[in-house]
């Protein structure tokens, strides 16, 4: 098969780059894919194809985020390109954070269907689960309006595509029920990386309490450092606070601010960009890891990763994130997300039992070594080749 994957691609700051990474990287160590066509947006310095088979690997860079000429470059490609199946690893801002090449970009995947190609969509999230003013879109009720009607709208071209695959399993459903379809499907987010040998022991020196990704909409460091603060002021114990990314493209300058705000506080460290090659070494150093949310957006690939490494995890108890937990066996310790009190009690029952960090950790290295990304672009093979065997079966019976 030669199979194209449109999606952010490292050194790219763009949304999903790490997830089409991992994607890229684990297609090709499949015998089933002679070819991948990786078409991703353009960038200065060289894609990162640091992986075993990457010789497999054609680069098309013909995109750039927020351009206006995206859906043209985009389905020229494929068209010139001609591959058996393409996968589009997309999110409502995949393509740009302003509205119109935003917009533009969803509809490539309808586009590709009617050109022929087989075509599927991994979709991280959906509109009818995504709090607009929490994640920064708008607090207006009129604006809301627009942007459901819209959404909907660029929903119904989305599912246009053969396949539509969603990462929670109430996904599936609230699509199917909404928009009477049967094409969405359920495939997990998958683990990245498994370290055959986790060490679940800390490294000497202060505690650190992390929180990754990007910061500023629904994810505010604010009730962490408060959080740590609270504790400090009753223990003796050596911590420090690592708040490992960026800002949301929503929110610019929010970090900054955070910085300047708590100038006066002690062992804050702010990492800024992680580097695919150095997420192993943020997370290994971690006693756990934090979920300073105010919601949710979809499935969370900070929590497979701290899966991964071996690390307790301390979430808010709510949305996709407790569903996540209960179908796919991760366990942790939960908090109000309103409450910097509840934050600090549940960061203090990991803190002041070893014993009970490991047990979490035991458990959601386990629940992640479930879905190792391997097992999931399996999945999305079985079902390129199953399209395309419903495809040859409308033609023979007419």
């Amino acid at each position: 098969m030669k199979i194209a994957v449109v999606t952010s691609f490292p050194p790219s700051k763009v949304t999903l780059n790490e997830y089409g990474y991992h994607l890229v990287k684990n297609f090709v160590q499949r015998v089933e894919v002679a070819e991948l066509l990786l078409i991703t947006d353009k960038t200065k310095e060289p894609k990162q194809l640091d992986f075993k088979n990457s010789h497999k690997v054609s680069v098309r860079e013909c995109w750039k985020f927020n351009s206006y000429f995206n859906l043209f470059t985009i389905c020229r490609t494929i068209l010139n390109e001609k591959p058996d199946a393409v996968l589009f690893n997309l999110q409502f801002v995949k393509f740009g954070d302003k509205k119109v090449p935003a917009a533009l970009g969803l509809l490539i995947p309808m586009i590709s269907r009617l050109f022929g190609f087989n075509t599927i969509v991994l979709l991280h999230n959906i509109l009818e689960q995504v709090d607009l003013e929490s994640a920064g879109f708008t607090d207006n009720k009129l604006a809301k309006k627009a942007y459901n009607f819209i959404g909907t709208c660029l929903t119904k071209c989305i599912l246009k595509a053969d396949k539509v695959a969603v990462t929670i399993n109430k996904y599936v459903e609230i699509l199917n029920e909404k928009y009477k379809t049967d094409n969405v499907i359920l495939i997990p987010h998958g683990t990245f990386e498994i370290p055959k040998k986790p060490n679940f022991d800390l490294p000497p020196g202060s505690k650190k309490v992390m929180a990754f990704g990007k910061f500023g909409t629904y994810k505010k460091v604010e009730i962490l450092i408060d959080a740590v603060e609270l504790i400090r002021k009753n223990s003796d114990e050596a911590i420090e606070i690592v708040i490992a990314g960026t800002d949301s493209p929503n929110t610019p300058g929010y970090l900054q601010t955070v910085k300047e705000k708590y100038a006066h506080v002690p062992g804050i460290i702010f990492t800024g960009y992680v580097e695919e090659n150095e997420v192993a070494t943020i997370f290994n150093e971690s006693a756990m890891v934090v979920f300073p949310y105010t919601s949710t957006t979809g499935s969370s690939g900070v929590l497979h990763q701290a899966g991964s490494y071996g690390k307790a995890v301390v979430m808010p108890n709510l949305g996709d994130l407790s569903i996540l937990v209960e179908e796919e066996g991760y366990k942790g310790e939960f908090f109000n997300p309103e409450s910097t009190e509840s934050l600090a009690k549940a960061i203090e029952a990991i803190l002041n039992d070893d014993d009970y960090r490991r047990k979490l950790a035991k458990t959601n290295y386990k629940a992640a070594c479930q879905l190792s990304m391997d097992k999931i672009v399996q999945m999305y093979i079985r079902d390129f080749k199953q399209v395309n065997y419903d495809k040859i079966a409308r033609w023979v019976n007419g």
